[in-house]
């Protein structure tokens, strides 16, 4: 996951925009105590991630893949005062822990926290999106892809993440017998491939692909 040098990486952390508090507590608590807190945005790609909310400032997000709610926060930084995001996790575990800490950063009434299958869910959202952060299982990423498209506003912006899987989507061997670095690579060329959509693959963290719709 980590293409820097870590001088590098520590040098970019130092020159971008703390976390506020909320967030450190979040950071620091989910790697105390959670597993794989890798899977946790972090200071950077968090940044990334609320100043594209901030410019695009959506009425509505949709984030498929809560974690411990991290990006959650950071894309609601960026949403209109009637603005609501929707949260979609399977682990249900977790639930204590995200609604703590979306009550401590004051947001209740902007982040709809939902538990269940990502793919059963979506259907029953009748909202159009202006943002969409995929980042649950990998296999499903073209199908939520499929089910997000329709319901993406024009002009509005999927961002999808570990897109690059350490690296793994350039290994043959990997591509061969790894069903997540296969679904990725595939994600990766059906987006290149879709007419409705322009992107880019930023090779931030394990990559980030931006996608906006015509």
């Amino acid at each position: 996951m980590d293409f820097l040098d870590p001088k590098i990486n520590q040098y970019a952390e130092d020159h971008t925009s703390p976390e506020n508090s909320v967030l450190q507590a979040l950071n620091r608590e989910t790697y105390a105590n959670v597993l794989m807190p890798r899977m946790l945005s972090g200071h950077i790609q968090g940044r990334i991630l609320a100043m594209i909310s901030k410019m695009l400032r959506p009425r509505r997000i949709l984030e498929i893949g809560t974690y411990t709610g991290y990006s959650a926060l950071c894309f609601a930084e960026g949403l209109t005062e009637d603005g609501v995001l929707h949260t979609i996790d399977i682990n249900e575990e977790l639930e204590t822990m995200v609604r703590n800490y979306i009550g401590q950063a004051g947001l209740e009434n902007k982040i709809k926290f939902h538990i269940g299958n990502a793919l059963e869910i979506i259907p029953t959202l009748d909202e159009t999106f202006d943002l969409v952060f995929l980042d649950a299982d990998k296999e499903n990423y073209a199908a939520y892809y499929d089910l997000v498209i329709d319901k993406l506003s024009t002009g509005g912006i999927i961002v999808a993440d570990n897109v690059l899987w350490s690296g793994k989507v350039l290994d043959e061997k990997e591509l061969a017998k790894d069903v997540e670095t296969k679904a990725l690579n595939e994600f990766n060329k059906k987006v290149l491939a879709d007419p409705r959509v322009e992107n880019v693959l930023m090779p931030v963290r394990d990559g980030l692909n931006v996608i906006r719709k015509k």
